[in-house]
């Protein structure tokens, strides 16, 4: 009976940890990016298959989290951003990666620089 219950004590706080973790992801003030169509845009580096980190011309970084995996960001050449309020990224935006399709956003965060690459 005392095991069940350490058991479920443990399984509470994990539980409770990942749902903090998650609340403050949450809690990132959301931004935009004007000017998009205009080359608002300086950089991009793409993140595995979850999101890229967006550098704007004034040098500041981004990071847009996608709202699942998008296939072929991590090798993609080139990528076009779909803006849905004018010409502005922000979390209601997509991603388009040529010759795999469209990516929606679910936030747009400030960001320090994405990790730098280690050589082989």
């Amino acid at each position: 009976m005392k095991a069940h219950m350490w058991l479920l004590v443990v399984l509470a706080a994990g539980l409770a940890g990942a749902a903090t973790a998650e609340e403050k992801a949450a809690a990132a003030p959301q931004v935009s990016i004007p000017f998009v169509g205009m080359g608002s845009i300086n950089d991009w580096r793409a993140d595995k298959r979850q999101g890229l980190w967006v550098q704007d011309l004034h040098r500041q970084w981004y990071y847009a989290r996608t709202m699942g995996p998008c296939l072929g960001l991590d090798f993609a050449q080139t990528i076009g951003f779909e803006t849905r309020t004018g010409d502005t990224l922000d979390r209601f935006s997509s991603i388009i990666v040529p010759r795999e399709g469209r990516c929606p956003l679910t936030s747009l965060v400030r960001s320090g620089p994405p990790p730098k690459k280690v050589k082989s």
